[in-house]
């Protein structure tokens, strides 16, 4: 059983707090596209993060929510000069600082910044036909036409009415094994 593997760029997800400070009272996220999790978007709102060496331009991913977090890769936290840890999702307590600037406001955030941990989106039935379960680790062999054959271990299984059947890898990821275009993978253990 296969399911498609999505890159991830780098992105920022802000709270309505933070997003009325860095775009002006009252402001509400634009709507760009639909991304594979049901009510997830893509905005064509634009941040700039700054790290201790340098800055980037950072989409902004929607709805709102409950606490600030900047994605990052591994190149991009260098490129800023953070040391950025690998955590799933939402797990931000220690992580590293920013500074993200907004046209009207900037925000020092203490921490926020994490390299998402390689992760597969499932629903409670998806999980039961794959006999997994919400927190398993397992490893996921990529099936692509550039005859790079890759194992992506340490892949992290999220499980919720909530998702769609997507795995997520961030770009250095995906351009360690060549990915690019519609690839997909399945559990090998």
């Amino acid at each position: 059983m296969n399911f498609i593997i999505e890159t991830s760029a780098r992105h920022v997800h802000v709270t309505q707090e933070t997003l009325e400070i860095l775009f002006g009272k009252g402001f509400q996220l634009e709507f760009k596209k639909a991304l594979s999790q049901p009510g997830q978007f893509a905005t064509p709102q634009k941040v700039e993060v700054v790290g201790p060496k340098s800055s980037l331009k950072f989409s902004i991913l929607g709805p709102v929510r409950p606490e600030n977090q900047v994605e990052v890769s591994f190149t991009d936290a260098r490129t800023l000069g953070i040391t950025a840890p690998v955590r799933e999702s939402a797990d931000v307590a220690g992580s590293a600082p920013c500074k993200i600037i907004g046209p009207c406001g900037e925000v020092e955030l203490s921490e926020g910044v994490i390299v998402a941990k390689r992760h597969v989106h499932m629903t409670p039935e998806d999980a039961e036909a794959f006999g997994v379960h919400n927190g398993q680790i397992v490893n996921v062999e990529v099936e692509q036409e550039t005859g790079r054959k890759i194992i992506f271990g340490d892949t992290v299984v999220r499980v919720s009415p909530k998702y769609a059947l997507a795995m997520h890898i961030d770009t250095d990821e995906a351009n360690a094994a060549a990915c690019s275009g519609e690839i997909t993978g399945r559990i090998v253990s």
